[in-house]
């Protein structure tokens, strides 16, 4: 829970309940009435909606610093820079099944916040880290590869357009759109090459105990 008085420390009880009820290993709290300026409240509404669409966890707040977890969460989710926003999409990447309750959210009476709408840009940008780091980690191919191909394609289409050309007798001599073409296709078997050694070092560390969950052992 954040230190400047806005949650209630009243409401832990609630948490432990939706912990151990609900069988959940993470429960995250939603400031549906928030007692903040609109300068906050409007960046903030704007960055979860985005978030809840890309990353595919359904939560209301993911900002709100008042939440619970199983020791196991902590303990297999790694953390570092802001990312700490992010730990329920990382849980929910893990198998950990997520909750949410509402939260009463009290004015600010001390100090002034130091988030604004630079936040904003900033939180995007670490969602995309951590859509790679979930999403791509042990398939690099599936995303190198996409943008690998588009270069090739384009590159293979413009250098295809400039044969036709030059078989009707045009020079190509003075065209930059040789030049493009070329690189475009150099460009996607970089990326392409990138992807495959990508896979090669998944499969390589794939099964360290930590690339994966165990929840239980059955004997």
């Amino acid at each position: 829970m954040d230190g400047d008085l806005q949650d209630d420390p009243d409401e832990i009880p609630r948490f432990l309940e939706a912990l151990e009820g609900k069988d959940l290993d993470l429960v995250s709290g939603w400031k549906h009435l928030r007692r903040d300026p609109a300068s906050k409240r409007l960046p903030s509404l704007l960055f979860n909606w985005v978030t809840r669409r890309i990353a595919g966890v359904d939560l209301h707040d993911f900002n709100c610093g008042f939440k619970a977890y199983r020791r196991e969460v902590l303990e297999q989710i790694s953390v570092y820079g802001e990312l700490h926003r992010y730990i329920p999409v990382l849980a929910s990447r893990r198998g950990f099944s997520i909750g949410e309750i509402p939260v009463h959210h009290h004015p600010r009476l001390h100090g002034v916040s130091k988030y604004g709408w630079d936040r904003l840009y900033k939180g995007l940008l670490d969602l995309i880290t951590v859509l790679f780091i979930t999403r791509y980690t042990r398939r690099p191919l599936h995303l190198f590869g996409a943008f690998g191909l588009i270069f090739l394609g384009a590159g293979f289409a413009i250098n295809l357009y400039l044969a036709v050309l030059w078989m009707g007798g045009a020079y190509l001599s003075n065209r930059p759109l040789l030049l493009l073409g070329v690189l475009l296709m150099l460009l996607g078997f970089q990326t392409l090459t990138t992807g495959l050694l990508g896979e090669m070092f998944t499969f390589k560390s794939f099964r360290r105990p930590d690339s994966y969950s165990v929840k239980e052992r059955l004997d």
